[in-house]
């Protein structure tokens, strides 16, 4: 038997799972992707917001998708209608305000009104506050991206109550990286930790009206805590770091994730695309459930004129 390549598996198996996905709904992989699925219009098909994408180098090696006029186009294959973007570069450079800009230039020259740009905030380096000032009323951002743990901070830091007051005050959605790789995968020289969750739920405890979104959450947080934290009105999590046969409808059952907290983020370019698709076709979700995550939960979060 001719043996066959990762990429044909993967693209059988997203047009087979998805044909029963949905008894008679269209299959999701024909609502997702035009390239799987013949004969499916534009205006038949769903879309959605990718909550959770980077821009340029991931800094330890190259990406297949790195140059942002090819991600584009791959996110718009796979019936990405906006896409939320940080940048690589916001992990480690001390030139935060320089991240920015180049963050907000590219997503102007590559996808105005497709790539949404997140600016980069790192607590650790002087006039942080500046930086969300600028994001907002230069760069007219919605939003901000923080990476405790790559950034030299962890989510106990004396200005996190600050820093949620003040997205809260500018109606900014504040996202948090809980993770960028599988720390096995690590290079060597670096150190990264898991956040700990308790002291951003204290900080969005006392500012009730902040939105807050985990990006690549691990789920390795206890449990009452995830619970206490999602209970709040504009906290989400995306399903990036979701694992395991059904594991978003997992989420939404055992862990008593309501499903109006979760939204899609594939984690492009360092993940396929693609693994972020079939995370809902392989659960048992219904049309409202996946149409809620696809783009509901997050044009909630941030509605749009």
């Amino acid at each position: 038997m001719k043996p066959i390549d990762r990429r044909s598996f993967l693209k059988t198996t997203l047009l087979t799972a998805s044909a029963v996905s949905l008894p008679g709904q269209q299959p999701l992989a024909a609502q997702t992707s035009p390239r799987l699925a013949q004969g499916v219009s534009s205006s038949q098909a769903p879309g959605i917001i990718d909550t959770n994408i980077n821009l340029f180098s991931w800094p330890f090696r190259a990406l297949k998708y790195r140059d942002t006029k090819t991600l584009v186009a791959k996110l718009k294959k796979h019936r990405v209608i906006e896409a939320w973007a940080g940048s690589f570069e916001a992990l480690f450079s001390k030139d935060i305000s320089g991240v920015n800009s180049r963050l907000a230039s590219e997503c102007q020259e590559h996808g105005p009104g497709f790539l949404i740009p997140f600016g980069g905030i790192n607590l650790a380096w002087p006039d942080w506050q500046d930086d969300v000032r600028r994001c907002h009323e230069v760069h007219k951002m919605p939003g901000i991206r923080i990476y405790p743990g790559y950034q030299p901070f962890d989510l106990d830091h004396p200005g996190m109550g600050s820093l949620v007051k003040m997205t809260s005050e500018r109606d900014l959605v504040l996202q948090v990286v809980f993770g960028m790789e599988d720390p096995r995968v690590h290079h060597p020289i670096i150190n990264v930790t898991t956040p700990a969750l308790g002291p951003l739920l204290k900080a969005v405890k006392s500012t009730p009206t902040a939105k807050v979104e985990l990006l690549h959450f691990s789920g390795s947080i206890r449990p009452s805590e995830l619970s206490q934290f999602l209970s709040q009105t504009n906290t989400v999590m995306d399903i990036s770091r979701l694992e395991g046969n059904g594991a978003v409808s997992r989420t939404i059952g055992s862990a008593r994730v309501p499903v109006e907290r979760i939204v899609f983020g594939s984690h492009a370019p360092y993940f396929p695309l693609e693994t972020a698709i079939l995370k809902l076709i392989e659960s048992p979700l219904d049309a409202q459930q996946l149409q809620a995550i696809m783009h509901g939960n997050a044009r909630r979060l941030l509605p749009r004129a």
